[in-house]
């Protein structure tokens, strides 16, 4: 399911909190981000976006929000998990803003973890062809941050 929204953006900032490190363990480690809606009305899927950091540097990044059908089903708790690409370092307890730009796909279970790192990879090259065409310095300015966890709409 590709966005039609070209210009429009989600965003959502919070504290990186630990996670149960699987991404790590499937080669993709991610910045986790608590989200308030866990309704989902943003929707559950995978984005290709930007992360702000704390120091205004600003990094591509593939994201997953939602709960982590693989492995919990529909029971998990709903976040943000940001894949930082080309990106090596620490970031908990470090506040990120996520800019969540193209939707790339619906989230679903895979069958096993080399199915999902599978789809991981085709995903990190859809972030990467989307940011390459949408570069940092256009995204719309962020007036005033949201609350941590909050989805704030911009376009």
């Amino acid at each position: 399911m590709a966005d039609k929204r070209d210009g429009t953006y989600f965003v959502v900032r919070g504290l990186v909190e630990p996670g149960d490190k699987r991404g790590r363990e499937l080669g993709f480690p991610t910045a986790n981000i608590a989200l308030r809606d866990q309704r989902g009305e943003l929707g559950d899927g995978v984005w290709a976006g930007w992360a702000e950091r704390a120091d205004g540097t600003r990094v591509a990044a593939a994201v997953s929000v939602g709960r982590r059908p693989t492995y919990y089903g529909a029971d998990g708790y709903r976040l943000v998990e940001a894949f930082l690409l080309d990106f090596e370092g620490d970031l908990y307890g470090e506040r990120l803003t996520v800019w969540l730009g193209k939707h790339l796909r619906n989230q679903q279970a895979y069958g096993s973890s080399a199915e999902l790192i599978e789809a991981l990879g085709r995903d990190v090259a859809a972030a990467r062809e989307w940011v390459a065409a949408h570069p940092a310095d256009g995204l719309p300015a962020l007036p005033e941050p949201p609350p941590d966890g909050e989805v704030r709409h911009l376009s």
